[in-house]
C-alpha cells in the first residue's frame, strides 16, 4: 500500500503546528470522554442524545449519594454492577457517606472512576421533591432552546435531478430542541427535526406537517409512582431479549458492559425515528416490587407487498431509516400502525432483582416471509406475544445476571453471565447465550453477533487486569455459530473474535493504549458450485493511541489505525487510518473549540474505519473513512452572554484520484466533500 507524500507531508506539518496552537475545545471534556469510550463499538449512524441529555442533566442537578439508588447510579452507565453494588453496600453498613474521599476506600473505586462519579453527584445535594412548591418549579426550572441546522456544500445529484425519483426538499437539515427540567425529578422534552431532502412542511401521510416530532413528560418520585411518561418512551428490562428500546451497548473495550444496566422507564429524546413508544407507561412501587405497566400506539414507516394468495397487502420491511425524502419514502411513512400493551414486575430485595415481562405488538398488516431458503423461520403473522423472565445476584465479589425469553408459538432464547472480581487486581466476565432460529421480538438488543438475537450461539470470556493505576488490561474471546442460514451463508456457520487493550497511565497528564481485535466469520465463497461452500473471512485491526497534556489548556491525541481483510485464498486488503486531535480547554472563555486532521487509505469497503469525531454540542458524528485522502474539520464556540451560545463547525473531505464522491442521490461531482453545520442555543 503506496501513501501520498504530498498528504503526509502535510498531516506531519500540522502535528508540529499542533504543538503551538491553541485549538478550543467545545464539548465537556468528561462527558465526551465517556461518549468517547463508548461510541467505539457503534456505527456512524449512531445517536447519542439521550445519554447526553441523560449526563448533562445529572451535572446541573447532582445525585445526591446518601440517597441515592442503585437505578439511578446505573444511569450514569461508566459504573458497572460490582462497583454500584460497593457503593450501595458501603453506606448501609457503614451510615451516610460523611466526607467525598470515602469513596477512596470502595472496592473496585479508583480515582478516575471517582472523579468521573463526583462530577455527577455529591453528598449533599436535595432529592426528590423535598423543596418543590410552583414558586420554586417556575423560579428554579431550567430552559434549553437549542437550533441546529447544517448541510453539505457541494450540490448532490438527488437536487438536481428531474426525475421522479429526485428528492423532495432542500438539503438542509434542521433540529430545533427544547428541554426543560426541574432537578432530577420533571423533565419536558421537544424535538422537531427535518433531514436533508426532506421538506420544511409535507402533510403527505403526516398529519402534523413536520417531518419527525417527539415530545415527553417525565416525573420522577411522586409518591408511589417512581417514574411516570407521557408522549414518548423508552423501556429497558433484563439483558434486551425480551424489551429493550432506546439506547443500548454491547462488546467493547469495557469488558463489563456485557452485563446490560436495565434502566426500566425512560423518556424517550433522541432524534432516531425508530425503536421507542409513543402513549403512557409508570412505574409504580409497592414495597419490594416494582410494577411498569406500559401502553403505545404508534405509526410506523413500511414497505408493503400485495400477496396474491391471499389477497391482502403484507409488510416487506419496516423502515428504520426515518428518511422522507423521495416519492418511494414519501410513500411509506406512517404505512401501518402498531400497537403495543404489558408490564413489568420486578421484584428487589438487598442484592437480588427479579423481573418478569410480558407485552403484545400487533400490526394492522401481516408481514411477508422471504421467499430464499434463509428465511424458512422468519416471523409471518400480525400479532406477537413476548414473556421474560431475567435476574441479577450480587454474592460476595460476584456479580450473576441473565435473562429467559419466549415468542409465544414461536422461539426461545436466554443467556446467563458473571462478573466476578477474582482480587483486587483482577476481574472476570463469562457470558453464555443461546438463540433459537425462530424467537422473535420487535425489541431486541441482546448481546448478539448479528443484529439481533436469533439464530445464534455464543460463549464470551473477558478478563481485566489492573495491578495498579498506571497499567490495565482488557482482554476478550467471543467464540460464536449461526445453527440456521442467514443472509449470504447458505449453511450453517460459525466464528470467533478476540479482542486486547493495553493501557498505561504514567500520569494524569498523558495515557498510551494499543488495541488488537480480530474477526473471523464465515460466508459464501465466490464460486458457482451447487453446493455451499463457505470461506473464513478475517478482519483484523491494530490502533495505538496517544493522549497527553501540554498545559493546563491544550491537550492533544494522536491515533493510528491499521485494518486488514483477508477472505479465502484471496490476497489481503489494507486499510489506514492516522489523526491528530488538538484541545484547548480554558476554565473561563468566552471562546472555545476543537480541531482534527485525519489522512486514511483504504483498498474497499471492507476495510473501512471508523472515527468518533467531535462536534457541536449534542451533534455526534462516526464516519467511516474509505478511498484514500485526507479529512479536516474544526469546532468553534462563542458565548454571546451569559445563557447564550453559538457553535459553528466546518469539515471537508478531499479525496485523492476520485472524479466522484458518493452514489447514488447522494453523488457529488468532484473530489471533496464539506459540510458545515450552525447551531445556537439559549439557556433560561
Amino acid at each position: 500500500m503506496s501513501f501520498n507524500k504530498k498528504a503526509l507531508m502535510f498531516f506531519c506539518c500540522f502535528v508540529l503546528v499542533a504543538l503551538k496552537t491553541k485549538a478550543q475545545q467545545t464539548e465537556d471534556p468528561i462527558i465526551a470522554n465517556i461518549l468517547e469510550s463508548l461510541a467505539d463499538i457503534q456505527k456512524e449512524d449512531f445517536d447519542f442524545t439521550e445519554l447526553a441529555d441523560r449526563l448533562n442533566n445529572f451535572k446541573k442537578n447532582k445525585i445526591n449519594l446518601n440517597k441515592t439508588s442503585k437505578s439511578q447510579l446505573q444511569e450514569l452507565h461508566f459504573l458497572n454492577p460490582l462497583q454500584i453494588n460497593a457503593l450501595i453496600d458501603h453506606i448501609a453498613i457503614n451510615g451516610k457517606l460523611m466526607n467525598e474521599l470515602e469513596l477512596q476506600s470502595i472496592d473496585g473505586f479508583d480515582l478516575e472512576t471517582i472523579k468521573n462519579l463526583l462530577y455527577f453527584a455529591n453528598i449533599y445535594s436535595p432529592s426528590g421533591f423535598e423543596n418543590f412548591t410552583f414558586k420554586n418549579l417556575i423560579n428554579n426550572g431550567k430552559n434549553d432552546l437549542l437550533i441546529r441546522s447544517s448541510r453539505y456544500l457541494e450540490s448532490q445529484k438527488g437536487y438536481n435531478s428531474t426525475e421522479k425519483t429526485s428528492y423532495s426538499g432542500n438539503p438542509d437539515r434542521v433540529l430545533m430542541r427544547y428541554r426543560f427540567s426541574y432537578s432530577n425529578n420533571i423533565q419536558f422534552s421537544l424535538n422537531l427535526e427535518k433531514d436533508p431532502g426532506e421538506k420544511y412542511w409535507n402533510t403527505s401521510n403526516n398529519p402534523t406537517g413536520i417531518d419527525f416530532l417527539s415530545a415527553s413528560l417525565f416525573v420522577k418520585e411522586v409518591k408511589r409512582f417512581k417514574k411516570i411518561a407521557v408522549g414518548n418512551y423508552a423501556l429497558q428490562f433484563g439483558q434486551g431479549l425480551t424489551l429493550w428500546s432506546g439506547l443500548g451497548f454491547g462488546k467493547g473495550a469495557d469488558i463489563f458492559n456485557i452485563a446490560k444496566q436495565d434502566l426500566c422507564l425512560r423518556p424517550y429524546t433522541s432524534v432516531n425515528e425508530f425503536s421507542y413508544f409513543r402513549g403512557i407507561a409508570s412505574q409504580i412501587n409497592f414495597g419490594n416490587f416494582d410494577f411498569t405497566p406500559f401502553v403505545s400506539n404508534i405509526k410506523l414507516d413500511a414497505g408493503t407487498s400485495f400477496n396474491s394468495e391471499t389477497n391482502l397487502e403484507e409488510i416487506s420491511s419496516l423502515q428504520q431509516n426515518g428518511l422522507h425524502r423521495t416519492s418511494t419514502e414519501i410513500n411509506n411513512r406512517n404505512k401501518i400502525n402498531q400497537q403495543i400493551f404489558g408490564g413489568n414486575l420486578q421484584y428487589n430485595h438487598r442484592k437480588l432483582s427479579v423481573g418478569l415481562t410480558a407485552y403484545q405488538s400487533k400490526y394492522n398488516q401481516p408481514f411477508a416471509p422471504g421467499n430464499s431458503l434463509y428465511n424458512k423461520f422468519d416471523f409471518a403473522n400480525n400479532e406477537l406475544k413476548n414473556i421474560g423472565l431475567n435476574y441479577s445476584y450480587t454474592y460476595l465479589n460476584t456479580y450473576f445476571f441473565g435473562e429467559f425469553a419466549h415468542s409465544l408459538s414461536y422461539g426461545y432464547a436466554y443467556v446467563n453471565g458473571i462478573i466476578s472480581s477474582l482480587s483486587p487486581v483482577v476481574s472476570l466476565v463469562l457470558f453464555h447465550r443461546n438463540y433459537q432460529k425462530d424467537y422473535h421480538s420487535f425489541f431486541n438488543q441482546g448481546l448478539a453477533e448479528k443484529t439481533n438475537a436469533s439464530n445464534e450461539k455464543g460463549f464470551y470470556s473477558g478478563i481485566q487486569i489492573k495491578p495498579n493505576k498506571k497499567y490495565e488490561l482488557n482482554f476478550y474471546a467471543d467464540m460464536f455459530k449461526f445453527p440456521w442460514l442467514k443472509y449470504g451463508v447458505d449453511a450453517p456457520s460459525s466464528g470467533y473474535e478476540l479482542f486486547g487493550q493495553f493501557t498505561f497511565s504514567p500520569n494524569k497528564t498523558s495515557k498510551y493504549i494499543l488495541r488488537y481485535q480480530f474477526n473471523n466469520k464465515q460466508q459464501n465463497a465466490n464460486i458457482t458450485n451447487h453446493t455451499a461452500i463457505l470461506n473464513d473471512v478475517k478482519k483484523s485491526k491494530y490502533r495505538a493511541e496517544i493522549q497527553y497534556q501540554i498545559s493546563q489548556k491544550i491537550s492533544l491525541k494522536n491515533r493510528i489505525e491499521i485494518a486488514q481483510y483477508h477472505e479465502g485464498n484471496l490476497a489481503h486488503r489494507f486499510g489506514f487510518l492516522a489523526y491528530q486531535d488538538i484541545n484547548y480547554h480554558p476554565l473561563s472563555s468566552k471562546i472555545s473549540g476543537n480541531m482534527r486532521l485525519a489522512m486514511f487509505q483504504t483498498e474497499d469497503y471492507d476495510t473501512r474505519i471508523y472515527a468518533y469525531e467531535n462536534d457541536v454540542l449534542y451533534g455526534y458524528s462516526i464516519p467511516g473513512f474509505q478511498n484514500e485522502g485526507l479529512r479536516f474539520y474544526t469546532n468553534l464556540r462563542y458565548g454571546i452572554k451569559r445563557g447564550v451560545d453559538i457553535w459553528l463547525k466546518y469539515a471537508i473531505t478531499k479525496y485523492n484520484n476520485q472524479t466522484s464522491v458518493g452514489s447514488g442521490l447522494e453523488e457529488i461531482d468532484g473530489s471533496k466533500r464539506s459540510e458545515i453545520k450552525l447551531q445556537v442555543r439559549f439557556q433560561f
